[in-house]
């Protein structure tokens, strides 16, 4: 077994061990996951990824004013391939004095490929791609005398419940000064049926990209979960904001992973994803908690996703 799927299998064996089970989101993405993933963000009713657009296309200028004439560096964690990204680190480069663009992904061959895509549309730029988990590369960034923004895009920050949400925008905080910034991506919370379509639609692939999560660990750990055996459903508090995904158990059975065995009564869950939506008031106690203060928020023109600008306060 490699080291990765040594970890893999541990935190499954932990997951499927509480009570009420629990299997990491952060399993999903194996190639068939991923690819699955990518018929997610086509479907008409997942609305992020278009909501996100909308607020690139519309808000960088108002956004790259703030930093007119400064030198920055630009950080993004889990930037993936850049795509989404180069109109706005272009109209970015365009208002500052120097722009340093440094990518952060655990893969190494997805920053090869944004590295290309960079300094071939914004060659005037400095690309300085750092591969590894960005807890560990976070803080190898040398220090300097620019203005850090570090991004955090997408709706990552509502994988996290709240508790490890203000430790982890603490844990980028210990990297940032006084006069630093960091752009949040944030889900805001709408309604509930919006929410509930985008995680459980009625072409069913959702459920699949769910349930390939008992595939995978069947594939790399010897598992002989009965994929018929199980169902998604997927459910939104709209006062709590929380969207939370299940696997179900269609009946009592037994489970085998490697030398391990699990008992599962029926209608018994598996929870696999927390996906949390804020609201203004969250917002503004997600940031002073965290040790940040808000400066501006970027919304789309349907008003269901925003970037929310942080600064950060004294040290």
């Amino acid at each position: 077994m490699t080291p990765n799927t040594v970890t893999f299998l541990n935190d499954v064996l932990a997951g499927l061990q509480q009570n009420p089970k629990t299997l990491s989101s952060k399993y999903f993405y194996d190639e068939e996951g991923s690819k699955i993933f990518q018929e997610i963000m086509d479907m008409p009713s997942y609305y992020l990824p278009k909501a996100e657009l909308d607020i690139i296309h519309s808000q960088s200028k108002a956004i790259a004013s703030h930093f007119r004439s400064k030198k920055v560096d630009l950080i993004e964690l889990g930037a993936g391939d850049g795509r989404k990204m180069v109109h706005f680190v272009k109209i970015l480069s365009k208002s500052t004095a120097e722009l340093n663009y440094i990518p952060l992904d655990i893969s190494s061959s997805i920053l090869k490929v944004n590295r290309d895509l960079f300094e071939q549309e914004i060659p005037e730029i400095h690309v300085k791609p750092l591969a590894g988990d960005f807890f560990q590369t976070l803080p190898e960034i040398e220090d300097s005398t620019h203005t850090r923004i570090v991004l955090f895009l997408g709706s990552n920050i509502g994988n996290f419940r709240k508790e490890k949400a203000i430790e982890f925008l603490g844990f980028v905080g210990d990297h940032l000064q006084q006069g630093d910034f960091f752009l949040l991506g944030v889900d805001l919370k709408k309604h509930p049926r919006t929410i509930r379509n985008a995680y459980d639609d009625p072409g069913g692939i959702t459920k699949r990209f769910n349930l390939n999560l008992l595939k995978r660990i069947n594939r790399e750990l010897n598992g002989d979960f009965d994929l018929q055996a199980f169902d998604h459903y997927a459910t939104y508090h709209p006062i709590t904001g929380a969207s939370e995904s299940f696997l179900i158990s269609l009946q009592q059975q037994t489970v085998q992973i490697g030398d391990h065995e699990f008992e599962f009564e029926k209608n018994e869950t598996i929870q696999t994803e927390i996906s949390q939506k804020y609201d203004f008031p969250m917002l503004e106690n997600l940031a002073s908690e965290s040790g940040y203060s808000i400066d501006s928020i970027y919304k789309d023109t349907d008003e269901q996703f925003a970037w929310v600008l942080m600064k950060v306060a004294s040290h």
